[in-house]
């Protein structure tokens, strides 16, 4: 049996579900209202046919990237916490990035995010271009880190793997240095390693 009640932001959540899990392709208006236990005709009253769903799919992923606020008792600090933010909800909800970026939106998905830097630059006394190239570099820095990272957990695996390289000191290094190279074996933290650069490229345009 049908059911009798249902929200649009009850659809709006399973579909949004469907697509972080499955991608887009997975999302049917068949396969959503079998995981909302309603009728198709219900979907449609709702919410429209799918390319409404996806419009309003994709206008919500770019209102939840306008709700990051910074945090920190410093203009770094602040930054930083915006990169961070910003990182964590794109890791979130690629293949909603994705849509969003099909449909001509990035650069309003960013806005929010960019006023938010242009803020704390200005409270760190940059003004003008300086304050621009701050505001590109962190964004650019989330972006390009979160592709790696994505490119690197879909990568088929390639023995020797990169720990295996660095497993053993390999020769020819200018000195020896056994804790790097068992550094460089161990496992990667992207999330220290972020923090790491981000923090540095903050400190860096601050100066």
């Amino acid at each position: 049996m049908a059911r009798s009640a249902l929200t649009r932001d009850e659809v709006l959540d399973t579909a949004a579900a469907l697509v972080r899990e499955h991608g887009p392709a997975a999302l049917t208006m068949r396969r959503l209202a079998a995981e909302l236990g309603t009728a198709v005709t219900s979907i449609y009253w709702h919410v429209g046919n799918r390319e409404s769903l996806l419009d309003a799919l994709v206008a919500r992923t770019v209102a939840d990237l306008g709700t990051i606020r910074p945090r920190g008792a410093t203009p770094a600090e602040r930054i930083v916490s915006v990169a961070r933010a910003l990182r964590r909800a794109l890791r979130e909800r690629p293949h909603l990035v994705a849509m969003v970026h099909e449909r001509g939106l990035t650069e309003r998905m960013f806005l929010p995010a960019q006023r938010a830097l242009v803020h704390e630059a200005h409270a760190a006394g940059l003004r003008g271009s300086r304050a621009a190239a701050l505001v590109h570099a962190v964004q650019f820095q989330v972006v390009g880190h979160v592709l790696v990272e994505r490119n690197r957990e879909r990568a088929p695996a390639q023995p020797p793997a990169e720990t295996d390289l660095w497993a053993t000191e390999p020769t020819g290094l200018p000195t020896p240095d056994p804790e790097l190279a068992r550094a460089l074996a161990a496992p990667i933290d992207t999330e220290a390693v972020f923090l790491v650069a981000v923090r540095a490229l903050v400190a860096g345009l601050l100066r």
